[in-house]
C-alpha cells in the first residue's frame, strides 16, 4: 500500500473507541484539505453484496442493444436510463462510455410554477429484461446512504460544527447511482473515458471493478493513478463541501483514462448531496482551521451554486445535450441568453 498515490482511511475507527474515533476524524479533514480524497475502508459492504452489483452491471450491459436503448436516457426528461457509448460529455468533449443513471425512484413534478430543477424529480427507467437489476441497486444504495451519512457526521466535528449539523441542513439527500461500462480503445494514446472534472455535490463514493486502473486525480498539478484497493471505496469530495468550507476542504479535479482493448472496466459512483431545494450554509470553522481556508475556486465557466438544484441542473444540461434539446430546450435557450449578455 505504500506506494499508493492518496491516503486509507478505516471507517470502522469511529467505532473502536473515542481515541481511534478523534484519530479518525483528523485525518478525515488532513485528507480532504490537502488532496480531496481518499480510500475508505471498513465500510461494511460484503463481498458478497459487491459480487451482486459488479454481476448485475456485466448482466445489464451484455443485454442485446434493443433491450438498452428501450430505456435510453432520451426518453427520460430526469435524465435517468441508459446512455449509450458516445453519449455524455465532459468539457464539451466526447466520453467514452456506457452507462445507466439511477435516482431516487419519484413521481414527475407537474407543476408549472415549480423551480427549474424539479424537472430533475422523475421515475427512474429500469429493463423489463433484468428485473434483478432494481433490487441490488436498491439494497446498495440503502447502505452507501448509511456510510455518507456516517462520514458526514465525522466531518462536521472535525470541521468544529455539531455532528448533526449536515443531517439539519440536507433535507431529503438527492442520491445519484451510475453503473458505467469503460471499453477498451485500440488507440495507442491515452483517450477520454470520462473527462477531467470535479463533482458538484458533496460527496461521491465510488467502486471499482477489481484490478482495473484508469482513475486518475491531480496532485500538485499533475495526474497521479488512484488504483482499485481491495475492500476500499475511493471517496471525493465535489464543489459544494468546498464551498460550505470556504476553500478549506478542497474540491479536485478527476478523469478516467479508457482501457486498451479488449480490455474493459465497470465503476459504480455513488453520489451523495443534499435535497435539490436546499442551500448549504457556510461552516464557521475554528480560527485555525478558518485561516487555511483557500477560498473558493472561482471558475467564470463554471459558477458553483449555494442552492444544490441548481449545481445539479447546471452538470446535467451540459453533461447530456441531447437529453436538453429534446426535454429542456427553453431552459437551454434561456442560459445561452444570459451567459450572451454582457
Amino acid at each position: 500500500m505504500a506506494d499508493l498515490n492518496l491516503p486509507i482511511l478505516d471507517l470502522s475507527q469511529l467505532d473502536a473507541g473515542a481515541d481511534a474515533a478523534a484519530r479518525f476524524r483528523a485525518d478525515l479533514r488532513d485528507a480532504t484539505h490537502r488532496v480531496g480524497f481518499f480510500y475508505l475502508t471498513g465500510t461494511g459492504v460484503s463481498p458478497e453484496l459487491e459480487d451482486r452489483l459488479h454481476r448485475a452491471a456485466r448482466d445489464f450491459f451484455a443485454l442485446p442493444e434493443s433491450d438498452k436503448l428501450a430505456i435510453e436516457n432520451v426518453k427520460s426528461p430526469h435524465f435517468r436510463g441508459y446512455t449509450r457509448i458516445g453519449g455524455e460529455r465532459t468539457q464539451g468533449k466526447v466520453d467514452w462510455r456506457e452507462q445507466i443513471d439511477i435516482g431516487p425512484e419519484r413521481d414527475a413534478v407537474a407543476d408549472s410554477d415549480a423551480p427549474d430543477f424539479a424537472r430533475l424529480i422523475g421515475p427512474n427507467l429500469w429493463p423489463d429484461a433484468q428485473p434483478e437489476l432494481r433490487e441490488v441497486v436498491s439494497e446498495w444504495h440503502d447502505h452507501l446512504s448509511g456510510v455518507a451519512r456516517k462520514l458526514l457526521r465525522a466531518w462536521a466535528v472535525a470541521l468544529g460544527a455539531p455532528e448533526s449539523y449536515f443531517d439539519e441542513h440536507f433535507g431529503e439527500p438527492s442520491t445519484l447511482i451510475k453503473i458505467v461500462r469503460y471499453p477498451g480503445k485500440e488507440d495507442p494514446t491515452p483517450q477520454q473515458g470520462v473527462g477531467a472534472h470535479k463533482d458538484s455535490g458533496v460527496l461521491t463514493l465510488l467502486w471499482v471493478e477489481p484490478g482495473k486502473g484508469g482513475l486518475q486525480v491531480e496532485r500538485d498539478g499533475e495526474w497521479v493513478d488512484a488504483p482499485p484497493v481491495p475492500g476500499a471505496f475511493v471517496v471525493n469530495i465535489g464543489e459544494l463541501l468546498e464551498y460550505a468550507t470556504g476553500g478549506y476542504l478542497i474540491a479536485t479535479k478527476h478523469r478516467v483514462i479508457s482501457p486498451r482493448y479488449p480490455d474493459d472496466r465497470i465503476s459504480v459512483p455513488f453520489f451523495f448531496n443534499p435535497a435539490l431545494d436546499k442551500r448549504l450554509p457556510l461552516i464557521e470553522l475554528p480560527a485555525e482551521l478558518a485561516a487555511e481556508a483557500r477560498g473558493v475556486t472561482q471558475d467564470p465557466a463554471n459558477p458553483i451554486h449555494a442552492l444544490y438544484g441548481e449545481n445539479a441542473l447546471k452538470s446535467r444540461l451540459r453533461a447530456h445535450p441531447d437529453v436538453a434539446e429534446i426535454w429542456h430546450a427553453d431552459l437551454v435557450a434561456a442560459r445561452a441568453a444570459t451567459s450572451a449578455t454582457p
